[in-house]
């Protein structure tokens, strides 16, 4: 399996430059690793010590941005490298202040490992919730470099737990200890035999928490939402939409307000999402001298704003339910809102908990939407309960930052 799975590596890399001329994200994908190693040999210098995070994507970086913040303060005299596998979060995020250097992590190939950590050779690896790399893991465990796994979460349908996964086990040996998320994937590691396990959480609720102990103030929004009792949509989809705009086409009264931030912010996308809408609708891009109070919907057009414009929200709807899954759930949740949410979602245990308690409301259809966000328009002591229990929950699972950073303290040299 070893030998296909390299085999099938070099394969898949060559097709990629066949196609990337023709998809903008596989392009980025391939542009963005040209060069990555003489990048890095000019940009480490060889008395330089390194702590390396590697991500997915963008949404594994957001789990593992407070500790890579907490490492940069408590850790001055090193420098943090971080890696991503995947444009969504290299593009994004190419620019992170709290990181000294930042790349995309070359594919998984024997000879790219070995020159990768022979340029880094970091004193410590961590990895966030995934990423499993057979060649990458197998080189660092043979030169002895630390390692871990943080916010790490285990499914019994991964093929580490299956029959034909033995190959795959053998890449876990590498990690020197598992912070997980939960008791079920602590009891799955320890089914196959990985007893340096501990129950950390999940870092995003110190992400999330930490978000409300900053500056949220926007006076654009401020001045859109005013007395309003405002409904934010954020990071919607077409299904999502559509079920938004019908509600506000004819359902909404003149009391009630809403802000879209669709995930998609194609600028024809977005003309033709406010050409449904039939009440008074202003884009952000358009909000300069314009009167923002005298609009009943506004919609962003541009990234980067969602987690403080929550701050703004009597109510949240979360979108992708209707396609492979919600988006950030635990955003809005800390400002203590009810939110909405479509059926798919039983992959994301905070949905899953947020639902079981009552804080959070799924929707299946149009009627189901329209009574759901009426009820919640209408009635302030639900709104208000359904909220409180949302930000409860995430007080509830703070901490996790905690408990790995006091594993580093006792790991990472501080000369």
């Amino acid at each position: 399996m070893y030998f296909l799975y390299n085999i099938s590596v070099y394969i898949i890399g060559f097709l990629l430059k066949i196609i990337a001329p023709f998809n903008k994200k596989i392009n980025l994908f391939v542009a963005g690793r040209k060069n990555v190693f003489e990048k890095l040999e000019a940009a480490i210098k060889p008395n330089d010590t390194i702590i390396w995070f590697h991500c997915a994507s963008l949404g594994e970086f957001e789990q593992g941005r407070p500790i890579i913040e907490k490492a940069k303060q408590r850790y001055p005299n090193h420098k943090i490298l971080l890696t991503f596998f995947s444009p969504s979060g290299y593009e994004i995020r190419k620019n992170y202040g709290c990181a000294d250097f930042v790349a995309y992590l070359p594919l998984d190939t024997k000879k790219n490992a070995q020159r990768l950590l022979q340029i880094i050779n970091p004193e410590i690896a961590i990895f966030i919730k995934y990423e499993f790399w057979p060649n990458l893991l197998k080189v660092l465990r043979s030169q002895n470099i630390k390692t871990i796994l943080v916010s790490g979460i285990f499914r019994k349908e991964q093929s580490f737990f299956k029959s034909y996964g033995r190959w795959m086990r053998k890449s876990l040996q590498t990690f020197d200890h598992f912070f997980v998320q939960n008791n079920r994937s602590k009891g799955l590691l320890e089914s196959i035999g990985f007893l340096n396990v501990t129950v950390s959480g999940d870092t995003r609720f110190d992400r999330v928490f930490d978000i409300t102990q900053q500056d949220n103030t926007l006076a654009f929004a401020e001045q859109f939402t005013g007395r309003h009792i405002t409904l934010i949509a954020g990071s919607t989809w077409p299904k999502d939409e559509e079920l938004l705009v019908s509600y506000i086409n004819t359902n909404a009264d003149a009391n009630q307000k809403f802000i879209i931030a669709p995930h998609n912010i194609n600028a024809n996308d977005i003309l033709k999402l406010k050409e449904r809408i039939s009440k008074n609708t202003i884009l952000y891009s358009e909000r300069k001298n314009k009167r923002l109070e005298d609009y009943q919907v506004l919609i962003i057009d541009t990234i980067g704003l969602l987690s403080k414009i929550y701050n703004y929200a009597d109510i949240a709807y979360v979108g992708g339910g209707f396609g492979s899954g919600i988006h950030n759930i635990l955003e809005p949740a800390t400002f203590g809102v009810p939110i909405l949410i479509g059926p798919t979602y039983h992959k994301f245990k905070e949905a899953v908990d947020l639902v079981k308690l009552g804080a959070c409301e799924v929707i299946t259809n149009q009627s189901e939407f329209n009574a759901i966000a009426t009820t919640l328009f209408t009635n302030a002591k639900i709104r208000k309960q359904k909220g409180a229990v949302s930000g409860n929950y995430i007080l509830k699972n703070v901490g996790a930052t905690d408990i790995i950073v006091k594993y580093l303290d006792n790991t990472i040299n501080k000369k």
